[in-house]
Parts: C-alpha cells; sequence; structure tokens
C-alpha cells in the first residue's frame, strides 16, 4: 500500500460497517470519543444480505460517507481456491469459512481509508475472538500509520447496555428476529450465542439456514461429479461456472441433502476453548473431493509432508497472520503440487452424509495392471520376499538382542514397569 503524507490526511475514521447493533453504534461513538467523521464501507463477500439499504442506514445515524464493494469474486478466487488447494481445515474440523474472509476486508478498508485521507480504521470485533487479530495485523501490515479502533473492545459493554446507548442517542437498529448471532459469506455461515453457549446442548433446528433437516432431505441419494483443473474447481455436473456460481451451487446441492454442519469444541486464539456451530455444505464437499483427488495422482511422500505443510497454512489463516511471508510461500510449495491435481470426482450426498463414490484421472497413479489379482497383473509377488526380509531387518536385529523378548513382554502385559517381579534368571 502507498504511505500518505500528512497533508493528505482528514478527520476521518473508515469503519467496516454491517448494519448491525455493534457497528451502528459505533458510529455514533466514534465521532463522540474520537472527534472523527465515520466513512462506513461494506464488503459483499457472498453474506446472503440486502446490503442495499445498509448504506443510508449509515447516513442516518451519522456517516459522511459509504462506500460498497463487490469482493465475491476476488474472495473465490484468491482466498476460497487458496485454501481448497490448501484442504484448509482448522483442527481438521472447520474450513475456517470466517477467517478466510477478514483478511480481504482487511485490504478494502484500508484502500478507502487511502482513498479518503482517513487516519483510522474501524472494525466491530470484540476483545474475545479472534477476528480483532485477524483486521489489526493485516491493517497494520498494510498501512502502519492508521490508527485502529476497536469500539466494542474498548468499550467493553454488553449487548443490552449497546441497546441502551443507541436508544439513547435515537440510533436505528436492524431489529433482529433471532437469538442467535451469526456471520456468513460464501465460505460459510458460523453460528453462536443463545442456548449453543452449552457445549452440551444439540443446536436446535432453527440455528440452521443453508442445510436442511436430515428427516426433510430427499429420500433418494444425489449425486455431483466435480471437475478440477491443478486442484481449482471448474465444472459440476459437466456445467462451467464462473467461481461465485459454482460454490453457491455446491452450497445448495449438499445442504438441500443436509451436508455440511459442524458442531465441535474450537481453540481460539486468544486462549479461550468455544462451542462452534458451523453450516459449510460446499466447503465440505469441495475439499473432501480435492482430498480424495490428491490421493488418487500424488505420490505418498508428497501427501505426507504436504499434509504438515496444510496444517501450517491453514494455521497461519486461521490466527491472523495471511501476510506473513510464510503463508506465500507455503503457497507456493502447495501450487508445485497441484500440477497434476487434475481430473473428475463423483460424491454421494445422502440424508447427511457425504461420500467419495469415484474419482478419476490423466494424471493417476493407480495402475490396474499392477494392484489387480486376475491373470493380467504384471507385478511379480515373489519380488515381496526379498522386500520383507530387508524391510523387517532392523526390528528383527533389535529383538534378537539378549533379554529384549523378556522385555517386550513387560512392556505388553500393561502393567506399570515399577510393580513387576524381576525376573528369576
Amino acid at each position: 500500500m502507498s504511505q500518505r503524507h500528512l497533508d493528505e490526511l482528514t478527520d476521518k475514521a473508515v469503519l467496516a460497517y454491517s448494519g448491525g447493533l455493534d457497528t451502528s453504534v459505533s458510529i455514533r461513538w466514534i465521532k463522540e470519543k474520537y472527534g472523527l467523521d465515520v466513512v462506513t464501507c461494506t464488503i459483499d463477500v457472498g453474506q446472503r444480505e440486502d446490503l442495499s439499504t445498509i448504506g443510508e442506514r449509515g447516513k442516518q445515524i451519522g456517516a459522511v460517507n459509504h462506500y460498497q464493494i463487490d469482493a465475491r469474486e476476488e474472495f473465490a478466487t484468491n482466498y476460497i481456491f487458496k485454501s481448497i488447494k490448501a484442504n484448509g481445515l482448522y483442527q481438521c474440523t472447520y474450513p475456517i469459512s470466517t477467517a478466510l474472509a477478514r483478511p480481504l476486508l482487511a485490504e478494502k478498508l484500508v484502500e478507502v481509508a487511502e482513498k479518503e485521507g482517513a487516519v483510522a480504521v474501524a472494525h466491530g470485533c470484540t476483545g474475545k475472538g479472534n477476528d480483532q487479530v485477524r483486521f489489526d495485523v493485516t491493517i497494520k501490515g498494510l498501512d502502519p500509520n492508521l490508527k485502529i479502533i476497536a469500539p466494542v473492545r474498548e468499550w467493553n459493554l454488553s449487548r443490552e447496555e449497546e441497546i441502551r446507548y443507541a436508544q439513547r442517542h435515537n440510533i436505528p437498529v436492524k431489529p433482529s428476529k433471532s437469538i442467535f448471532s451469526t456471520d456468513q459469506n460464501l465460505w460459510g455461515r458460523s453460528i453462536e450465542s443463545g442456548p449453543l453457549e452449552d457445549p452440551f446442548v444439540e443446536p436446535p433446528e432453527e440455528a440452521f439456514e443453508w442445510c436442511v433437516p436430515i428427516r426433510n432431505a430427499p429420500e433418494e441419494p444425489e449425486y455431483l461429479e466435480i471437475d478440477f483443473e491443478r486442484g481449482v474447481p471448474v465444472n459440476v455436473d459437466g456445467k462451467k461456472a464462473n467461481p461465485v456460481d459454482l460454490i453457491n451451487y455446491v452450497n445448495s446441492k449438499a445442504g438441500l441433502n443436509g451436508v455440511g454442519i459442524i458442531d465441535h469444541i474450537e481453540d481460539r486464539l486468544v486462549g479461550i476453548k468455544s462451542r462452534e456451530v458451523y453450516e459449510c455444505p460446499a466447503a465440505l464437499t469441495l475439499i473432501a473431493a480435492h482430498k480424495d483427488l490428491e490421493k488418487l495422482v500424488l505420490t505418498r511422500n508428497e501427501l505426507e509432508f504436504k499434509s504438515r505443510a496444510e496444517e501450517q497454512w491453514t494455521w497461519l489463516v486461521y490466527s491472523g497472520l495471511w501476510i506473513e511471508p510464510l503463508r506465500r510461500d507455503l503457497d507456493a510449495f502447495v501450487d508445485s503440487t497441484q500440477e497434476r491435481v487434475t481430473g473428475t470426482v463423483r460424491v454421494k450426498l445422502h440424508k447427511g452424509s457425504l461420500r467419495i463414490v469415484g474419482r478419476k484421472s490423466e494424471y493417476s497413479l493407480y495402475q490396474h495392471r499392477l494392484s489387480t489379482y486376475d491373470a493380467t497383473s504384471v507385478y511379480d509377488q515373489k519380488a515381496a520376499v526379498g522386500f520383507i526380509d530387508i524391510w523387517g531387518l532392523s526390528s528383527r536385529v533389535a529383538n534378537e538382542i539378549p533379554g529384549a523378548k523378556d522385555q517386550n513382554q513387560v512392556l505388553d502385559s500393561g502393567i506399570p514397569v515399577a510393580q513387576q517381579k524381576p525376573s528369576q534368571k
């Protein structure tokens, strides 16, 4: 990002504006506490909301200008597709849907701030979650001269206190019909609050919007055929689509079959364990298909090493370090592995289950003539004898050492070594 001169600065703050309670109250709070005019900015990353009235609501509260940015295709191409190639699943479960969008939102906020000559960027993150880290680190990395304002974190008020503040200042707040707090984009929907704060309580059906209840899913299974080119999905069911439409199509198909609900205990970056509930139909489907295709075309060594790189890549994104050079280094490695990840995967969706039932690729390492048990096999089974002898050589030698066999029996017995009677030999 370009560095701005002092004479270009104005008394403005750019606020990431969703139109909800936190950010609506923040418009007035920033003006009151910092004496800054507020420019609101709403970025469309596929959150399935009517964004047309949000700008007007912000201006009614006191915003001096509003930006609405359609970043859906950029999000899909430059963020989601990278995550598919890296099989981005935090703690092997969560496809980092919220985390992926935050650096893009931060980048757009900085761009607007530089255009407006603003001195600050503001967001509605709390001090308990991961998002504050993702925004702050990325904003400071792109423009270290920008001040960061986080009213909810600085104010430390409860939702009830925010509502009273809004009422005192005649701030029009969009009424909420749900007891849940949600965040959504193309790649997933996160659901928090209410009964979900008890990890032993099953999430009620009304918490979900993208995935139908299992009992309402179709009785007959549905199949998807997903075509990948160099690790990126390009066609579904023989239909070529742009990245946004492709993801929406898979979201719809998987969700209608009850596929995509995640309910797990997650370790937040700030050290808090939290019960997290998500709907990620397309994310779970596309990552599962991609991982399966990789097994067909990559060697065992590639797969084993890539799994370690994937874990590190996902951790960097989850923990707000999108701008970390290591993430770009890992992207280069991942991209190299994807040169042969081209082919078709067949997915079966049925009553909440997702199963890979077929895969093919011109780069397949599966060779029928080697794996078959029929007469056409070219594999010489007698060669296995020498291989087995060499493979087990070191283990066999270790077990031939005097006393090794007795020691193994002691360890395998399950009785603590301290309680074992000494040998009478």
